[in-house]
């Protein structure tokens, strides 16, 4: 089941999340389940429910349906969905964000608000005396407080090592006084009305102190040596090393070069010597893990001798023994306590003969010691590494610089630390190894706690299996015990009560809670304890220090706990390299960024943030830094757009406290002047006070952009920017990380440049030193004397600043700037800017949110209406786009390169990228969609825009140009854009970003308002399909290549740029783009009307779909329409199928339009009024129906020319043979046939080019004879000429043949019945191999199909498996038995359906080739000059035919078939929906590769394919 637990997708309350189906599930039974409660209803973490999909247009459309969550409770929700059979495919994690409230009206309190600071709870004194030292928080701006654990603690006195995790601390209850829970409540609730501060608090799981009573009472709750045997060796272990520990402390191993204390290397090769010889090998630890050899043996010896278990094997041992010899633990982990399989034993040495089993037992004992001997180097590489941590360890401790350096060896500071606890009288050593055997004493020994390095952090180390313990691994804290929960409540029930108690208590009373050492409490256990902090406050803030360097990692822990900030701590960045490791973490969005839509994919986030100057258990990296980088250091935090935090002590620039101490904080007195007491003017306080009321300023006010900028390797800048007002604040800041006094520092500091004008300096701050005694500790206050003073001005004007020389506004990237120009910048200052728009600059941007307002409402903040508008904009943009025309649509949203280039214009060709795919919006909106998710202001397009005005004038201009409706879209643009020229060029890509994402947004929607209603209410993929319509459909000059009758109503005129006189311009289909688009090669007949049904006639373009009928009839010739007009020179009647498809069209448009029918009366002005050769200008009217009788006549009758201008000047690669044009109809089965071997007048028609391959001339596909589309074409044109003659609207029930100057008459109704009687008789491969009706069956080599052709010249083509016979089975279903058609539409899918198209020809033909490269000429006959055009490669727009096939014998076939059928047609069809969104063209391609890969030479949106994938969800 794939997992998303390392994703974080996190959210606020008050969003509703959404649930869609993504490709691959379309069309399946799919179900959601989440445990987020329902409304009402409490959470319980392990209850889920399903979801109900919610269908926004009213059908059951996958495409669009999808399930919702609306999320008002915080917290960490998992989720899950089943599919079909399968209950869990996929699932992940959702965390909802705690809202937090302060004051007495419950003010909300944002999370990026938060300024918090930690409190050694030992430090506050008795709680009479807490709200003087809290006070400070107060008053410095602080709006959180953060204790370490008010339980009582051990007798360390380490503020993590809890004694009693449910007794608050005695140490806080003045002399005579109780006090309780609920007083500290009272305190905590008093903090959050009547300060504003929310209190949080520590919790501790993962160990309990070692002087806690009740691990004694309940020693089950720790690892011990009964209920976790396996630590036996690394207790002995632990054991003897604090014997030995004593021993070096008396001084026995001094003469061995082993004193108390240590001095030198040869000190540490003493002990390592020692270690051996005086602990490992006397322990001999590797009994622990061995067999009992002789024992073993003589349990074998009589399993043998009972001579019941027969010859099963030689009595030699193979070299796989060792592997198959199956050993068992001891449970109770005894010396020599480790047994043997006896089953895999005989297995390996089993007698021939009762004289034998002295031999097996010789080869099983050599078996047994050789494992044994395994055993005993496993345990001495164990001991290798415990001697090494052993080692390292002493050396930090006692050698290092870096190290405490603890002095001689001593038994209150030992060799090294107890791993386990020993609460007994001195004894000795062997008297111990006695208690391993006593279980009332021995459950008494309890593991300590600590971390391990390198760690499994989903593993606890102290579980079977870990070798922590015994190896030395363990950085112990022995002042802890290890809390053993097991894998559920009645693994450890007491543990289990105690800790959810100790949890209740703790959320009844704070506000929040912070996970102490996470990564070492299991995650289950952690899950359960907040599940049961959230049901007492279900708004719990939850923070944690996590610290695994990977955040996918993070993730986990934040997925599974619903953390809400994950601290981070801004003291390890001692260096501006490291700086790069979270200054990533500080900001939501850049500057600039773009403006994201309210509905929109839910993608990864990143964690919410806590940035803390220092941890209150870090004070060691503190003293790293120089006291002069405290105030940088604080900046830096609190600019960040997320919580910030701090430790007591740090704005007081004390550097003496820790964990384990216990001098008392000072309190506030706002005049104090002793060091009991502090005030504004104690260390950096003011300055943390200005600092904190920002950060909560830019958080409230919407600073949600950041931009970082390291001038120079000490000098950062912080930009944080309001999106909506568009002001700023930057924060300037040098470091002083290594002393100022004693390291010297440049006077040189880069310039700075601002955009806009700077209002005010917010803060000015400069770290000044000043002569003192060397800081002292104070036993009962945490006071000392620091070093330096920091001198504070605050709100003040440029010109008071004493660290900026001079201002002067620059030319800076195209923009206006303001250069400031440093002095007295010395290291540990600090200057705030705040900056504002110049006055032109605000107006300009505050008048262009107004107009913006249309298209989103929130642009409403910041906007600013006025008096002087542009009347063009007086109007909203919908009502301007109301005016275009679809054929408008086309110039303002698409247009390729080609098509421009045709106006004398072309595509805008961004420097050094690429050029757009389109003039139109689309082709802006293909690159935006990949940039702004992702705020990707780096992409050359952005900067393109920030350089200059070019782009904007190209989108305008070429618009105006145009004239009309879309010239006053282009005077609207010209008006918005003239706004967005005056504002500051990083706002630039932002704005200009909203204006196209509104227009195109508003353009498409009229698009709609003018279709059907099919596409009005269709979903999101009818929609973008249907877009092809306007993307495909153009006017163009040169593609006029014929007229409508003058007659004829309601045909478009527009005035001629040459004759200036009015002409007629209707739409035509472009084939594709961008290669058959513009000139002679956009109007492919036969493309045309393969698309003509789905894109003009199911999008409601009834009018244009009826011109373009018209206008194609009047080329009538020979009985044929030309495939390729040429521009009306070098006419090709060289298609046998065109004329079909035409037919088809005009038949659909007489079903699908109102009053269709009528078409048929319409006049066709004919290109060819006589059979001649050339066109003449003579107009001749005749209704269509005469034009289709023409059609029908002609076939009968029989068509035979030669092709005008035949020869190479007509088509260089054909041989002569090939310009002979017959077609006709058989007499007795009623197929159309024609062509022959040198020509191919189908849509396969690939001709031969390469002399190389020997294939010049050559058609891959002739299809001669009756190919099986054409035949279905003509029965479905048959059978409508039937009804319609019979509903009055035809003249014509037949059609007449001269023959040797005799007329017969061939009516309708009995040609379609012959070709009904004959087409499954003639085209049918049936599974009997005796069929007498079959001419060839040696070229059968699939049955149960249909053949593509009857009577080609190469009769092995007719049985070639292809997609045609899928267009005949849809076109006239009525050909079909539908059993048989079912079964070969299953061999279709089997063989030829691809991801997104269907193969030309089957994989299993000798002359399959799927990859087409029309540039390749080598000597491969079937590839070269792109041979196998459709000879495998997966075309598209057969997929639409495939599909509508199944759909329609699916429901012959029964219910349950045709639901099947319908979870295939969604599957398939998703794949297309999801190549549309991708696709920078928004098209579907010709055709791909095998597989569905790309493919360089078809084009990238073609017509067809969208048609017919558009009238397959017609179908449905």
């Amino acid at each position: 089941m794939e997992r998303l637990d390392h994703a974080l997708f996190r959210l606020e309350q008050g969003f509703e999340l959404q649930f869609r189906l993504g490709p691959t599930l379309q069309g399946k039974s799919v179900k959601v389940y989440t445990n987020y409660p329902a409304k009402g209803l409490k959470f319980e973490r392990l209850k889920f429910r399903p979801l109900d999909w919610l269908y926004p247009n009213g059908r059951e459309d996958d495409r669009d349906k999808y399930c919702k969550l609306d999320l008002m409770v915080a917290g960490s929700y998992q989720y899950y969905f089943s599919c079909g059979d399968k209950e869990k495919v996929s699932g992940g994690y959702i965390v909802v964000d705690p809202v937090l409230r302060v004051g007495a009206n419950n003010d909300i309190l944002p999370l990026d608000c938060i300024s918090s600071q930690t409190y050694l709870a030992k430090c506050l004194g008795t709680l009479d005396k807490w709200l003087d030292r809290l006070r400070v928080a107060k008053e410095t701006g602080y709006n959180m407080i953060h204790f370490t654990p008010l339980q009582k603690l051990g007798v360390s006195g380490f503020c993590y090592s809890i004694a009693d995790q449910l007794k608050l601390n005695p140490d806080f209850l003045p002399e005579g006084q109780h006090y309780t829970w609920g007083d500290i409540g009272v305190l905590v609730e008093m903090l959050r009305k009547d300060w504003n501060m929310v209190c949080i608090t520590d919790v501790v799981y993962n160990h309990t102190a070692v002087g806690s009573e009740w691990i004694h009472l309940h020693p089950e709750c720790g690892y011990n040596l009964v209920n976790s045997p396996y630590l036996k060796p690394a207790w002995l272990l632990d054991r003897a090393l604090w014997h030995l520990s004593c021993e070096v402390a008396e001084g026995k191993y001094t003469e061995r070069g082993l004193p108390a204390l240590f001095q030198d290397e040869w000190n540490m090769n003493a002990l390592r010597g020692i270690l051996w010889q005086q602990v490992f090998s006397r322990l001999k630890l590797w009994e622990f893990l061995q067999v009992n050899v002789d024992e073993a043996v003589e349990q074998f010896r009589q399993l043998l001798k009972t001579g019941s278990l027969g010859v099963r094997s030689t009595s030699t041992s193979s070299p796989e023994c060792k592997k198959q010899l199956k050993m068992a633990q001891d449970p109770w982990h005894r010396r020599f306590g480790n047994t043997v399989d006896m089953n895999s034993a005989v297995d390996m040495f089993t007698p021939h003969s009762p004289s034998d089993v002295q031999e097996c037992c010789v080869g099983f004992r050599k078996r047994l010691e050789e494992l044994n001997l395994e055993l005993f180097k496993a345990m001495n590489q164990h001991a290798e590494k415990a001697t090494n941590c052993i080692l390292v360890n002493v050396v930090y401790e006692r050698l290092s610089d870096q190290g405490p350096k603890l002095g001689p060896v001593t038994r209150k500071n030992p060799l090294c630390s107890r791993y386990f606890t020993f609460p007994f009288e001195d004894i000795t050593f062997d008297e111990e190894m006695q208690l391993m055997e006593q279980s009332e004493k021995a459950c008494q020994i309890l593991a300590h706690d600590g971390f391990v390095k390198g760690n499994d952090l989903l593993r606890t180390f102290a579980e079977p299996g870990s070798e922590v313990y015994l190896r030395r691994e363990l950085v112990c804290q022995d002042d802890t015990i290890k809390l053993r929960y097991g894998e559920k409540p009645e693994d450890c029930p007491y543990l289990w009560a105690h800790m959810k108690t100790y949890t209740e208590i703790t959320a009844k009373v704070f506000s929040g809670i912070c996970l102490v050492n996470c990564l070492s409490t299991p995650l289950h256990v952690a899950e359960v304890m907040l599940a049961a902090a959230r049901a007492v406050r279900p708004d719990l803030y939850v923070t944690a220090d996590l610290l695994t360097g990977s955040q996918p990692f993070d993730n986990v822990f934040v997925n599974r706990l619903g953390i809400t900030s994950l601290v981070q701590e801004a003291v390890g960045a001692t260096d501006s390299q490291e700086e790069k490791v979270w200054l990533p973490w500080f900001s939501r969005e850049p500057v600039g960024a773009f403006v994201q839509p309210s509905l929109q994919p839910l993608i990864p986030a990143v964690t919410h943030t806590m940035f803390v100057d220092i941890c209150p258990n870090n004070h060691s990296a503190i003293q790293k830094c120089s006291v002069y980088d405290f105030l940088p250091r604080s900046t830096l935090v609190s600019m960040t757009c997320g919580a910030t935090g701090s430790t007591r002590g740090y704005d007081e620039l004390l550097l003496h406290q820790g964990l384990r101490e216990a001098p008392q904080y000072s309190c506030w007195n706002s005049e104090a002047q002793t060091s009991e007491q502090v005030n504004l003017q104690t260390g950096i306080l003011a300055g943390k006070l200005a600092l904190n009321m920002l950060h909560k300023e830019l958080a409230y006010e919407g600073f949600t952009q950041v931009y970082v900028e390291q001038l120079d390797e000490d000098v950062v800048a912080v930009t944080r920017h309001c999106p909506s007002s568009h002001q700023s604040v930057v924060a300037v800041l040098r470091r002083a990380i290594k002393n100022p006094e004693t390291h010297r520092y440049t006077n040189d500091v880069p310039p700075l440049f601002i955009p806009g004008h700077i209002k005010e300096v917010v803060l000015e701050a400069l770290a000044i030193g000043r002569s003192t005694n060397s800081n002292k500790k104070d036993d009962v206050n945490i006071n000392g004397l620091p070093e330096c003073t920091v001198e504070i001005k605050e709100r003040i004007q440029l010109k008071d600043s004493k660290v900026v020389k001079k201002a002067v506004m620059v030319s800076k990237h195209n923009s206006v700037a303001q250069e400031i120009v440093f002095e007295k910048f010395t290291p540990g200052s600090v200057i705030i800017f705040r900056v504002t728009l110049d006055p032109r600059s605000q107006h300009q941007l505050g008048a262009l949110r107004h107009h913006l307002i249309q298209f989103s409402l929130q642009y409403q903040t910041g906007c600013l209406a006025e008096q002087s508008t542009p009347p063009i904009l007086n109007k909203p943009l919908k009502i301007i786009m109301s005016k275009l025309t679809l054929a408008d649509m086309n110039v303002l949203l698409y247009r390729c390169d080609a098509e421009e280039r045709e106006d004398g214009g072309g595509c805008y060709n961004i420097p050094s990228w690429l050029p757009l795919n389109y003039g139109g919006l689309q082709g802006l909106m293909s690159v935006m969609a990949e940039i702004c998710p992702k705020n990707n202001l780096g992409h050359p397009l952005c900067d393109n825009l920030r350089q200059g005005d070019w782009m904007m004038d190209y989108v305008s201009n070429r618009l105006f140009a145009k004239g009309g409706a879309v010239g006053e879209v282009g005077h609207w643009f010209q008006a918005m854009f003239g706004y967005l020229k005056h504002i500051p060029r990083y706002l630039v890509p932002c704005y200009f970003d909203s204006i196209i994402q509104g227009a195109y947004t508003t353009a498409v929607e009229a698009v709609f308002k003018r279709m059907s209603s099919f596409v009005q209410n269709g979903s999101s993929l009818v929609k973008l399909l249907a877009l092809g319509s306007v993307q495909m459909c153009s006017v163009g000059h040169s593609w006029t290549l014929s007229t409508n009758s003058p007659h004829l109503k309601d045909v478009p005129y527009h005035l001629s740029e040459i004759t200036n006189q009015e002409e007629q311009c209707f739409v035509s289909l472009a084939a594709g783009l961008p290669h058959f688009c513009a000139g002679a090669f956009r109007c492919w007949s036969r493309d045309t009307f393969i698309s003509l049904r789905g894109l003009l006639l199911l999008t409601g373009r009834h009018l244009e779909a009826r011109n373009i009928i018209l206008v194609f009839a009047g080329t009538l010739h020979h009985g044929l329409i030309p495939n390729l007009l040429g521009q009306g020179c070098s006419v090709r009647y060289n298609c046998r199928d065109t004329v079909w498809w035409w037919l088809q069209c005009i038949q659909e448009y007489c079903t699908l339009v109102q009053d269709g029918v009528s078409i048929l009366k319409c006049p066709v002005q004919r290109m060819y009024p006589t059979n001649v050769s050339q066109p003449t200008g003579a107009s001749l009217d005749q209704p269509l129906y005469e034009v289709i009788q023409e059609v029908m006549q002609r076939h009968m009758q029989g068509i035979l020319f030669r092709e005008t201008n035949a020869g190479p000047q007509l088509d260089s690669n054909m041989t002569d043979e090939g310009f002979n044009v017959e077609v006709g109809v058989d007499q007795t089965t009623g197929f159309i046939y024609g062509g022959n071997r040198f020509n191919c007048g189908t849509w396969m028609d690939k001709m031969g080019e390469s002399e190389k391959a020997h294939n010049k001339g050559i058609p891959a596909t002739p299809r001669d004879g009756s190919a099986v589309e054409i035949v279905g074409l003509c029965k479905s044109t048959l059978c409508w000429i039937v009804k319609l003659y019979n509903n009055g609207h035809f003249p014509y029930a037949a059609v007449n043949i001269h023959r040797e100057g005799q007329t017969y008459s061939v009516s309708y109704l009995e040609w379609d019945l012959k070709i009904q009687e004959n087409f499954e008789k003639k085209f049918y491969i049936s599974h009997d191999p005796q069929d007498p009706a079959e001419k060839h069956p040696k070229f059968i080599h699939k049955r149960g199909i249909y053949k593509d052709s009857f009577g080609a010249s190469s009769p092995w083509c007719d049985y070639q498996l292809r997609t045609n016979f899928l267009i005949a089975m849809m076109v006239a279903p009525e050909l079909f038995t539908v059993e048989k058609a079912w079964e070969a539409l299953g061999v279709a899918e089997k063989k030829l359906l691809g991801p997104l198209g269907m193969k030309t020809l089957d994989p299993d033909d000798m002359v399959y080739c799927g990859v087409y490269d029309n540039s390749l000429d080598n000597d491969n006959f079937n590839q070269a000059k792109g041979f196998n055009y459709h000879q495998g490669p997966e075309w598209l727009w057969p997929t639409g035919y495939f599909l509508r096939a199944k759909l329609y014998f699916a429901r012959k076939m029964g219910e349950e078939t045709y639901d099947k059928t319908i979870v295939l047609v969604k599957n398939v069809l998703s794949h297309h929906a999801v190549h549309m969104e991708r696709s920078p063209w928004k098209g579907l391609p010709g055709l791909t590769n095998e597989n569905g890969l790309h493919c360089s030479f078809s084009c990238e949106s073609q017509a067809s394919s969208m048609a017919t994938i558009l009238e397959v969800l017609y179908d449905l």
